[in-house]
């Protein structure tokens, strides 16, 4: 398949169409609004390279530069978008573009239709990571040469040098990562900007919406600090409207072209979103992610009054922002600059002033970096960077969005910051609440670090222990003073290898699979050692495994989630399971005693008997040298814990978001019936509160590592059934503790009221 409409594609396709083409191809799906298109896929794009011949002069180039030397980086990009772009293109390639661009025509009943030509890395827009403007879009492209031009640029841009650099530091092999090109009506906006699901620095059950005139490039480039909104979507109230002065947008001129503009005087410091438009884009919001099952970050756009989504992606900093540090800066001087607090944190270091991208070499490890807006290709400097302040912006631009995802406080929208502060002066910046500070905090540089939360006082006999998907957020995780890691999830370690696990064993490659999960695990026990670890052995549903390489025989399953996945699948393909427990057992020798495996998906204890053995087949004794158990996600296993104890388990974990659906059969990624999922429905409590009795009379430890976990009444619930720990989200640790502690008190309270009747 070399080009593929939109209603062809769904989100389970990121290896043909990539993030943004599969997604727009879920919401067309899904029936929301979007307008209509076509994906060039990323076959084609391979088919391209290797009928030019150009791959081996490619990445032979890549080969041998230095990601972090910027000037050699940007003339090595420059290379291969040459050879790129003067490359033919395979006629079969043309004839289908030509003609599938053509019937667009047809369809929207216009002739040469506008389009706008958007790149779609099969790496961009996954849940763990954001690629956000790695690859080019162009606007208003018409004509179906224009077309053919303008894919081949896209094309190009997957090795701008942003690009590269940002596959390099994320460990995305170039050669494994493909391009496909979205090509989709033009949306002739009057109003658009960006809508997240919710607040992508707290979590909190907000939409955050943001809007200006015009296109919406203007947002999310960050040329205008847009208006901001907040709806609580509970109710649809507006609890939020700040009006900004829009000083330019993006509009057409007289031959179709999108340029920038000055916005009319009148329209500078008018709002731009009513009432009503913002409870239906609410409410857009809120389709979008109960569809999806988590919160999005999307772009809008209302034309001559209808509203269209144009994206859709995971928001992928939630959870991300630093701890909490004091905001009371101590011995500093005046407020230098205000703005919006785009990423949360305190930073401290010397004022460096980046008008052009030639001066990004001046940003040294530490430093202040303050710009009119940050663009893709300033990553590596951001990087270096300890903060980051614009002038321009909303917190829903480039500058706010990398910088949640690197950890590195901002503000943003300042006005006036390239101006007002001075090269080289000392700043302390505030991310939270959008201040810089003059002169360097000295309560920053006395507080106590990271690390050393894990002292808090506040202490509870109920462990609180974090939810870690990735090795390199372990680290974060461990800083909030979690009692261990709860679950730590396998697919991320495999799956982003881009090579599914049965390919390592049919190639010979048995060592490499087992040393790649050995050496993701270790980075998390070492960051939690001596605290327990909890590996949750491989839980992936058959269409994500599709989409990897060796992945192409896999079955295409009506519903994967009650599918072919867990330990159902594991013990059918026992060698899978047999490397990881040779990986856990690799650690073990090198004196891990702080990792335990468990199973996931379990419905009859004979598995739970059938993967103990194969442990002790590798030379790994459950319960002897590893500590084993189990998930409990099916209402089987809930009512069978009896027999599940008899056979042996060092510890269980509720696992509380597949429970629910399953119990209540309810598919809480369907927005038809998202509304009846609840883990408070009496029959799924009642299946938890057995669980953590049994296990309690048992000695077994018990734990709960869903979504019920990171919700203070429930916790209450749990903890007064006599739950061992819970496991949540590492953001949601600090407060999860505290709930813990409040319900562990309430029950000596109530116990000594009762001794005193």
């Amino acid at each position: 398949m070399y080009v593929v409409k939109f209603e062809d594609l769904s989100k389970s396709d990121i290896g043909i169409a990539g993030g943004k083409g599969a997604n727009l191809g879920e919401l067309t799906q899904a029936g929301i609004p979007v307008p209509p298109g076509f994906v060039v896929t990323a076959q084609a794009y391979e088919k391209f390279m290797d009928e030019a011949g150009i791959n081996d002069s490619v990445m032979q180039i890549l080969d041998e530069i230095d990601i972090n030397d910027t000037k050699a980086l940007q003339a090595a990009a420059e290379k291969i978008k040459s050879i790129i772009i003067e490359a033919p293109i395979p006629e079969d390639l043309v004839l289908f573009i030509r003609e599938f661009y053509n019937e667009l025509c047809q369809r929207v009943g216009e002739d040469d239709t506008d389009v706008a030509i958007r790149s779609s890395a099969t790496a961009e827009d996954l849940p763990e990571a954001s690629f956000a403007g790695q690859q080019d879009t162009f606007l208003h492209v018409s004509g179906d040469d224009e077309v053919i031009e303008y894919i081949r640029k896209c094309w190009a841009s997957l090795f701008e040098a942003r690009a590269i650099f940002y596959r390099e530091e994320n460990n995305f092999e170039h050669s494994k990562v493909y391009i496909a090109v979205v090509v989709q009506k033009m949306a002739i906006a009057d109003k658009a900007g960006v809508m997240f699901t919710v607040n992508p620095s707290t979590g909190e059950e907000i939409a955050l919406i943001e809007g200006s005139w015009g296109l919406g490039e203007a947002v999310v480039s960050g040329d205008v600090t847009p208006d901001n909104y907040q709806v609580d979507k509970k109710d649809n109230e507006i609890i939020n409207v700040t009006i900004s002065d829009k000083k330019v947008m993006y509009t057409n001129d007289e031959n179709g072209t999108s340029v920038k503009v000055e916005v009319p005087e009148d329209m500078r410091n008018a709002r731009v979103l009513s009432d009503e438009e913002l409870i239906e884009l609410t409410e857009m919001g809120k389709r979008v992610q109960a569809h999806y099952g988590e919160p999005m970050d999307t772009e809008w756009a209302f034309e001559r009054d209808n509203l269209f989504l144009l994206q859709a992606r995971p928001i992928t900093t939630l959870g991300d922002a630093p701890a909490e540090e004091d905001s009371d800066v101590g011995e500093t001087g005046d407020v230098l600059v205000k703005g919006l607090g785009a990423s949360p944190g305190m930073a401290t270091g010397k004022v460096k002033i980046v008008l052009d991208i030639d001066e990004l070499d001046k940003i040294k490890d530490g430093d202040i970096m303050v710009t009119t807006m940050t663009t893709p290709d300033m990553v590596p400097a951001m990087r270096r960077a300890s903060g980051i302040v614009t002038d321009e912006g909303g917190v829903t631009c480039h500058a706010s969005i990398i910088s949640r995802e690197l950890g590195i406080p901002c503000v943003v929208g300042t006005g006036n910051a390239t101006t007002t502060l001075e090269e080289n002066i000392g700043v302390t910046l505030d991310g939270k609440k959008g201040l810089v500070f003059e002169g360097i905090s000295e309560a920053k540089e006395e507080a106590p670090t990271v690390a050393n939360v894990e002292a808090a006082p506040i202490i509870t006999v109920t462990e609180v222990k974090a939810n870690v998907s990735m090795p390199e957020a372990a680290e974060r995780a461990a800083a909030t003073g979690a009692d261990g890691v709860g679950l730590l999830r396998t697919e991320h370690l495999m799956l982003t290898s881009g090579i599914h696990p049965g390919k390592f064993i049919a190639d010979g490659k048995e060592d490499e699979l087992i040393d790649t999960i050995a050496d993701n695990v270790q980075i998390v026990a070492d960051a939690f050692y001596p605290k327990p670890v909890w590996y949750r052995t491989l839980d992936a549903p058959t269409d994500e495994f599709i989409t990897l390489e060796g992945g192409e025989n896999e079955p295409r399953e009506h519903n994967p989630m009650l599918g072919w996945r867990g330990i159902r699948r594991e013990l059918d393909q026992p060698e899978i399971l047999k490397c990881e427990f040779k990986a856990i057992k690799k650690l073990h020798e090198k004196g891990y005693a702080n990792i335990g495996i468990m199973i996931p998906l379990s419905q009859n204890p004979e598995e739970l008997k059938q993967a103990t053995a194969l442990c002790s087949e590798v030379g790994l004794e459950p319960h002897k040298d590893v500590d084993f158990g189990m998930m409990v996600e099916i209402p089987a296993a809930a009512i069978m814990i009896d027999e599940y104890i008899k056979i042996g388990l060092d510890f269980v974990s509720l696992g509380t978001n597949d429970l629910t659906q399953y119990t209540l059969a309810v598919d809480r990624n369907n927005e038809f019936v998202a509304k009846h999922y609840s883990e408070e429905h009496p029959a799924v409590m009642k299946l938890i509160e057995r669980t953590i009795r049994k296990c309690a009379e048992a000695g077994v430890t018990c734990s709960i590592c869903g979504q019920a976990g990171s919700v203070p009444h429930i916790v209450e619930k749990l903890v007064g059934f006599g739950i061992t720990s819970v496991s949540s989200n590492a953001d949601a640790i600090a407060d999860v503790r505290k709930t813990v502690a409040r319900a562990e008190q309430k029950i000596i309270l109530d116990a000594a009221r009762k001794r005193l009747e």
